[in-house]
Order: C-alpha cells, then sequence, then structure tokens
C-alpha cells in the first residue's frame, strides 16, 4: 500500500486531469450502480436461501445446503464467457428465435448481456455464496430460545425472523454483503469482458493503455477510499448492536416443515440460483470444451492443476491464520489501533490483484536488487533475485488480497461469544493464547472453515496478480484460462475453466457438510 502510495504522490497528474474531464465520472456512476445491484442482490439470496435451508424443511432442502454453494467455485469472468456463448446475437438462443419466427436482426428486441445489468447479474450468481455461507454459519449457532419466544407471543415465522433471527445474524450477513461489494468494485475480467467501464478498467487502462503507472496508482487510491468509506459506513451503521448467547444447546430450534404453495416457492428460490449459477454454465462450457485439443490428463494439465492447489493450500491457511491474529487483537484490546488494524486489513480486497502485486513486487524487487549489488560489492557473489522468484511472493500478494474474507468470516463467528467467556477461562488459569486455543477456535470451527474455504476458492480463481508475479514457468489453471480467451479459444478456455471449478467443489462440500454437523439451537 506504500508503494502504491508513493507512486501516486509521485505520478503525473496530466492523466488523472484527461480522465477527471472524460469518463471519470462515468466510471463512479457505473461503479455505484453495479455495488448497488450486487449488494442488494447477494443479500437478498444469499440470506433468504441460509433461512430456508437452515430453518424449514421442504422437498430438495437437504441437497440445497450444498448446492447453493456450488456457484462460488465459478470466477465471474467464465460465467461470462458461458453466457455470451449462449445469449449473444450469434448464440443458439438468438439464432433458434430468428430460425423459428423468421424475424431479422432488427425485428425484435432481445436483452443485451453485455451491459451493467448483465455484469450485475453473473457477479451476482458468483458471489451470492459469500452471504449464503456467512448466514447459515450465524443461523447454525444461534439458540432457538429467543425465536420460540416470539413465537410464543404471536408473532408469526416470517415476522420472527425479521425481528429476531436476521438482527442477531447480521454482523455475519453485513460481512458477507461486504465481501460481494468489495469483490465487484475490484473485479476487472468480468467488466472488461461486457465493455462496462468501472474504477477497474480504468486503472488498468491507464497502466496498460497510457502506460502511466502514476495514474493507475491515483485511481487505486480512489478505490481504496471507496473501501475505506464502505467498512466505516458498515461498522458505524452496525453500531454496539450485539448479541450473547449463554449456551448452545439452550433451546434446539425444529425446523418449520413447509407445504403446499410455500415449499413450491422455497424450491423456486433455491433452485433459480443453483441452476443459473451453476448447473447451465457447467453444461454451456461442456458444450464448449467437446472437442478442444485441451487434454486434461497431460502432464503439462496436472502440473497447472498441482501448482494451483499449492498455491490455494498455503495461502488459505496463512490467510485464516493472519485473520485470526487480527481479529483476536481486536478483540482483546479495542480501541482506534485495533480498529484502524482491522480497516487497514480489509483494504486489499477492493484492490485489483494487479496493483497489489506491482505495490509488492516494487520494494522486494529494489531489496533484491539492494542485497545483490553488496553481496556484489563486499563478497563478489551474487544473489541474483532471491525472494522475487519465489511462490512467497504470491502468497503475500493473495493474503493481502484476501485476507478480509477471511477476517470477515472470523469476526461474524466471533462476534456471538460472550466477553464473559474470556473472563472466565482467564479466571481458571489459561493464557490468552490458551483462550484462544481451547475455547474461542473450537467454538468458532464453522466460520474458520467457511474462512477457509471462502479464501481457497478466490486463490484459485485470481488471475492478474498470478501473471504478474509468478514464478517463470509456473502457471495455473487460470492462466491457461485466460491465455486461451486472450487468443479467442472460448472452446479451448472452457476446460481449465472447468477443472477451477472442479477441484473447487470437494472443499465446498466438505465445508457444507462440517457445517451442516453443528449442533443447533
Amino acid at each position: 500500500m506504500i508503494a502504491v502510495l508513493l507512486a501516486a504522490l509521485s505520478g503525473n497528474l496530466d492523466v488523472l486531469r484527461h480522465l477527471a474531464e472524460t469518463v471519470l465520472w462515468d466510471y463512479t456512476r457505473t461503479t455505484i450502480f453495479l455495488v448497488l445491484l450486487v449488494g442488494a442482490g447477494t443479500l437478498i439470496i444469499g440470506t433468504g436461501t441460509a433461512w430456508l435451508v437452515t430453518m424449514t424443511r421442504f422437498p430438495g432442502a437437504r441437497l440445497f445446503e450444498i448446492t447453493l454453494v456450488l456457484p462460488l467455485a465459478f470466477p465471474a469472468y467464465v460465467l461470462a464467457y458461458a453466457y455470451t456463448h449462449v445469449l449473444d446475437h450469434p448464440g443458439i438462443v438468438q439464432s433458434t428465435l430468428r430460425d423459428v419466427t423468421g424475424w431479422g436482426p432488427r425485428d425484435y428486441w432481445f436483452p443485451e448481456i453485455r451491459s451493467v445489468g448483465g455484469a450485475a447479474i453473473m457477479l451476482t450468481l458468483v458471489l451470492y455464496p459469500y452471504v449464503y455461507l456467512l448466514a447459515r454459519a450465524a443461523f447454525l449457532q444461534q439458540s432457538g430460545g429467543a425465536f420460540l419466544a416470539a413465537r410464543s407471543l404471536g408473532s408469526s415465522a416470517w415476522a420472527a425472523f425479521f425481528k429476531i433471527s436476521l438482527p442477531m445474524a447480521r454482523p455475519a450477513i453485513a460481512g458477507g454483503v461486504l465481501l460481494a461489494i468489495m469483490e465487484t468494485i475490484a473485479d476487472f475480467g468480468t467488466v472488461a469482458y461486457f465493455g462496462v467501464q468501472t474504477f477497474a478498467t480504468g486503472i488498468y487502462a491507464s497502466w496498460i493503455s497510457f502506460d502511466n503507472r502514476g495514474s493507475a496508482a491515483q485511481l487505486a487510491l480512489c478505490l481504496l477510499a471507496f473501501a475505506l468509506l464502505l467498512a466505516v459506513l458498515e461498522r458505524t451503521q452496525r453500531g454496539s448492536a450485539k448479541f450473547h448467547t449463554n449456551t448452545k444447546r439452550q433451546a434446539r430450534l425444529l425446523p418449520i416443515r413447509l407445504t403446499g404453495l410455500r415449499a413450491v416457492g422455497a424450491f423456486v428460490f433455491c433452485a433459480v440460483p443453483v441452476i443459473l449459477g451453476f448447473a447451465l454454465p457447467v453444461v454451456i462450457l461442456i458444450d464448449m470444451g467437446v472437442g478442444s485439443e485441451q487434454n486434461l490428463f497431460s502432464a503439462r494439465y496436472l502440473h497447472f492443476i498441482q501448482n494451483s492447489l499449492t498455491l490455494a493450500s498455503i495461502a488459505a491457511v496463512l490467510t485464516v491464520l493472519a485473520a485470526v491474529t487480527v481479529g483476536y487483537f481486536q478483540r482483546l484490546v479495542p480501541g482506534r489501533a485495533s480498529a484502524i488494524a482491522g480497516y487497514a486489513a480489509r483494504l486489499g480486497y477492493a484492490v485489483p490483484g494487479g496493483v497489489i502485486a506491482v505495490g509488492i513486487m516494487v520494494p522486494i524487487a529494489g531489496f533484491d536488487n539492494a542485497l545483490d549489488a553488496w553481496m556484489r560489492k563486499t563478497f563478489d557473489i551474487s544473489t541474483g533475485l532471491l525472494i522475487s522468484g519465489t511462490i512467497w511472493v504470491l502468497i503475500a500478494a493473495y493474503l493481502v488480497r484476501f485476507i478480509a474474507a477471511a477476517l470477515n468470516a472470523y469476526e461474524g463467528g466471533q462476534s456471538t461469544l460472550h466477553v464473559n467467556m474470556d473472563a472466565a477461562s482467564r479466571s481458571l488459569g489459561e493464557t490468552r493464547f490458551g483462550t484462544l486455543r481451547r475455547v474461542h477456535l473450537p467454538i468458532l470451527r464453522p466460520s474458520l472453515l467457511t474462512a477457509l474455504l471462502i479464501v481457497f476458492v478466490d486463490v484459485m480463481k485470481e488471475l492478474p496478480a498470478t501473471l504478474i508475479m509468478r514464478p517463470f514457468d509456473y502457471d495455473t489453471l487460470a492462466v491457461q484460462a485466460y491465455r486461451l480467451a486472450s487468443d479467442e479459444r472460448l472452446s479451448g478456455a472452457a476446460v481449465p475453466s472447468l477443472v477451477i471449478v472442479a477441484v473447487g467443489l470437494l472443499p465446498v462440500i466438505l465445508l457444507c457438510l462440517r457445517v451442516g454437523r453443528q449442533p443447533q439451537g
């Protein structure tokens, strides 16, 4: 962040002034509109489906507990490729419509997939699982006492949900929506493919088209300010609202059995995002990939898979450990310093991966060059690029990029732990670290598993930072898909994209099974 700030302060203002006179307002307006659409969509879909599969029973509810998370394994830009292939003018949908009706290209109106609305739909379909996962974990950790008390006082199930369960789960839900919004303002692949002008595309335009890194860093600072504003507004609006559960087994809440039209409505509400966000794109991508020249079982592709799994696993573990450190520090030492630490940790999620990559590479490359020069002068030994050429620099970029995801998941669960639990543990002789290890972490296992899953899948899908910072000849599935798509070989790009989805399915399913076994009520 310091490197990006220094680049912004030392950059030439001519390009930024030109952008301000031409397209900067369009960047701002489109970004805000996209944020509002995706935020509302992920909130409604994620929270609604989490409540239905957790607190009600209807045909297919158990299956939806797992399938609702499956779109999380999809990169938004892959979803954009799939739906553009089907819904664009030469796609099968419009071609069939013209063949059946005999209409010409100007005889009918069809929704334009390459638009702000289309980008919002793509992002919503792949980002709502953030809200779903965190909301479901929060619902599972709630005691049923307050909900049952509201029902006994005459409230309907829906009234009790809006008055009791929803406010109690608010920290987790707000964290999930904030993750989705930050991912939206940092997205580049989807909006660039659809031709939607946002701050992210403006940053890359300044970086690549104008070859002005200072101007790109200045736009990145605008994005940082927006991310900080979102975090401050969310925390301010949340205020000091808290809830505490004295015991996890205070009252077991039996799921509500839905019948008739209510059961049908619940089924449709849960089925639509699964079909549009996972099932249909998989079918489209398989159809695109059939007949391509990509061999999944070749040594080359097995190497791509191994590299992707290695990076994702290491980055997920280290990022969650860092999030626990920051989150527990905020609990132990509440105040301005810990609040600033929490805000700073979240900023990376709103910055495009390429900007973070350069912000890390510049100082580390400078250190490597300075060390090499000193070793040459002192000992006549060349150390070369000692740090820059390793995967650890890339993992550091992942940590900066995705610690907000892990931190929000951890804090969503930590907010349910009463402070008296810490006092009781300390009075029994436990240290602060012992309280974290023996009290907090076992209780927060669903939230930690959620954090691990989110970071793992996000690293599998991350593209810009991987392209810039990967060691020589250390390609991943995302890099391979990007190369093929850049060459307009979308059929070939569908193959590594499907592998990314397939690899992400196992941790998704395992997480859902583990969370589903946690005690309710």
